[in-house]
């Protein structure tokens, strides 16, 4: 593989890779790698891309591993773009959905994971830890698991009980914080040096972002290179909105596509920081989110770090921040399914974001849409109520039904 460099995303102070890196100690600005495209592009071009078996790591040569054997796999694919034609009634021409539920532990977070837990193998990491709202944490979980890691993971005490018991039983040691997850990163920050782990939260190690940049990668060759106009994506801590722009830029430079999608990130009205700067004008977050509360865990971000960097991102691709209820999440989560598209709560709020700003004109319809769908429904079936007592319970016996139709 490629040797590649790092550097401080907001100072510019430049870090060697020879040892596993977290945040720059000068500034305390998010770190983002660097690599030698020039380099690259004399040995992997689009087309011998191509020609390559469609999984996760067909992009290796942009992923930060020294070697092929570092990889730590649980067969992630090439997850699929979906094409929506009519959501409720309203005609889509070009409507789409990247179904990132189908990778392991069912959300995107496994890109981020797998290589972030690929790398610090190639380094020489055994303990990790790690501040979640729950997927990330299982993610961790399973990839920890299969590279023989020590896995100990903090989440806020009303984390779904599915993650919870996903995150137990493969193998991560997982203490619950009476607060929120800016409580529990604060218990990580504070424990990491005496119990010799190393601190995997978002945007504070530059190895996730890489994962979720493949995304992008993906995004763009299933597009035959040339991406859609439009990305919806929604956006708790930010990594994987960041890791996206990375991605795309990286192609421009590669002279691989003409221009950046234009990124729409979409938050919780229950938990929208980022939403609010962007609102404000601001470039970074300025504080804390007050009483945070939103049925999408992982939108439940009061605070997000290095946030400076996700706002960077829109005003690049002349990007959107938009709000939308949990009322509207849940309506949308029912919408998918109809569609046969299992979306989590965090994954619906981009068609309802989708409403929101096609109502507000702010969004031309003809142009190519894409929403991510970015975990599965299946954790979360308990959100949408279901009164069973309302359906129709049969004998055993057909012929019971005399006359009778069937509605």
């Amino acid at each position: 593989m490629f040797e590649n460099t790092a550097e401080c995303s907001r100072c510019g102070k430049d870090f060697p890779c020879s040892n596993p890196l977290s945040i720059c100690d000068r500034c305390g600005g998010a770190i983002l790698l660097r690599y030698d495209l020039d380099k690259i592009s004399e040995k992997v071009s689009k087309d011998a891309l191509s020609r390559r078996r469609d999984s996760f790591w067909k992009f290796l040569e942009f992923l930060p591993l020294l070697s092929s054997k570092s990889i730590v796999s649980l067969g992630e694919p090439y997850t699929p773009i979906l094409q929506l034609t009519s959501i409720d009634g309203n005609r889509f021409k070009n409507l789409f959905v990247k179904d990132e539920g189908r990778l392991p532990t069912g959300t995107f977070k496994a890109r981020g994971m797998a290589v972030a837990v690929s790398k610090l193998k190639e380094l020489g990491i055994k303990r990790v830890a790690i501040p979640s709202a729950g997927n990330a944490a299982s993610a961790l979980a399973a990839y920890g698991s299969k590279a023989g890691m020590e896995v100990y993971a903090f989440m806020p005490k009303d984390v779904p009980d599915a993650i919870l018991k996903e995150s137990v039983h493969l193998g991560a040691k997982v203490y619950l914080v009476d607060g929120l997850i800016s409580h529990a990163a604060k218990i990580v920050e504070k424990l990491k040096e005496k119990y010799e782990w190393f601190n995997l939260s978002t945007n504070k190690q530059p190895y996730r972002f890489e994962g979720y940049k493949a995304m992008a990668y993906e995004i763009a060759e299933q597009f035959d290179w040339n991406p859609p106009e439009n990305i919806f994506f929604p956006t708790g801590g930010g990594e994987g909105i960041i890791g996206l722009w990375k991605g795309f830029k990286e192609m421009i430079d590669l002279g691989w596509i003409e221009k950046i999608p234009r990124l729409i990130l979409v938050q919780s009205s229950g938990c929208a920081p980022l939403v609010k700067a962007y609102n404000d004008g601001e470039l970074e977050v300025k504080e804390p989110w007050k009483n945070a509360r939103t049925i999408a865990a992982g939108l439940r971000v009061p605070y997000p770090y290095a946030s400076y960097l996700i706002l960077r991102a829109l005003k690049e691709t002349n990007g959107v921040a938009v709000e939308v209820s949990d009322e509207e999440i849940v309506s949308s989560m029912k919408t998918f399914l109809k569609n046969g598209i299992y979306a989590c709560p965090e994954a619906a709020s981009t068609l309802a974001a989708l409403e929101r700003i096609r109502e507000n004109g702010m969004l031309d319809i003809d142009e190519r849409i894409l929403l991510c769908v970015t975990g599965n429904v299946i954790k979360y079936f308990d959100l949408l109520r279901l009164e069973k007592n309302k359906i129709p319970l049969l004998s055993k016996d057909a012929d019971s039904l005399g006359q009778n139709r069937l509605d």
